[in-house]
């Protein structure tokens, strides 16, 4: 019973963290950003929230310290609609995992045209052989 209310209170966090930086956050330095979850630790002390960000490396760590500088209202906001006896603390991290499958799908799509290639030179042998 206890792991479906920390799901829950992690779900939360999540939708209000992204509510937030939708609708109030209105710093310039936060770019493209999308919550990808938030864990808990054991104690639901720190919230460990990963954050998907689009842009080169200099826009996400331009976006991260904007993130940071925003943690302090975030944690207030948190605070405000989960009733907890402590609000847990904010810490971001970079998820990179939709990028890591754009890469994947990129080098799959390269193999499939080369493996159509070969499929095609090694055709085109066979018929001018017969």
């Amino acid at each position: 019973m206890a792991g479906y209310r920390k799901e829950r209170i992690e779900k939360q966090i999540r939708m209000i963290i992204a509510d937030s930086l939708l609708k109030d956050i209105k710093d310039p330095r936060i770019g493209f950003v999308t919550v990808t979850e938030v864990k808990l630790n054991k104690d639901k002390s720190i919230a460990f929230t990963s954050v998907s960000i689009m842009g080169d490396q200099t826009e996400k760590k331009k976006t991260l310290k904007g993130l940071n500088s925003a943690k302090g209202y975030l944690q207030f906001k948190v605070g405000k609609a989960i009733k907890m006896r402590s609000t847990p603390k904010i810490v971001f991290q970079l998820d990179t995992t939709i990028e890591t499958g754009a890469e994947i799908l990129g080098t799959l799509g390269k193999i499939e045209k080369e493996e159509k290639k070969d499929i095609l030179e090694e055709s085109d042998i066979t018929e001018q052989d017969s």
